[in-house]
């Protein structure tokens, strides 16, 4: 009994822990253009304008909260 107890309590602090052993930072894409928000933009017009991906537009602008652009804020457009 006391040794399925210790494989129970084994196992689940193990659970959680990474089976990667390599633990590798994932590259950011770098900003190399921006463009200048204008009154009645959006996220998704400015994406569409420039052929970005949701996904590479979100990445490139990871911060961006969409939902409160102003005119002004820069935001990115091409990343490497």
């Amino acid at each position: 009994m006391l040794f399925v107890l210790v494989l129970v309590g084994i196992m689940s602090t193990t659970e959680g822990r990474s089976t990667n052993t390599f633990d590798f930072p994932i590259p950011l894409p770098i900003c190399t253009s921006v463009v200048g928000v204008k009154s009645g933009d959006t996220c998704f017009d400015i994406a569409q304008k420039f052929k970005l991906s949701t996904k590479l537009f979100n990445s490139i602008n990871p911060n961006l909260d969409c939902d409160k652009l102003f005119v002004g804020e820069w935001i990115c457009v091409e990343g490497i």
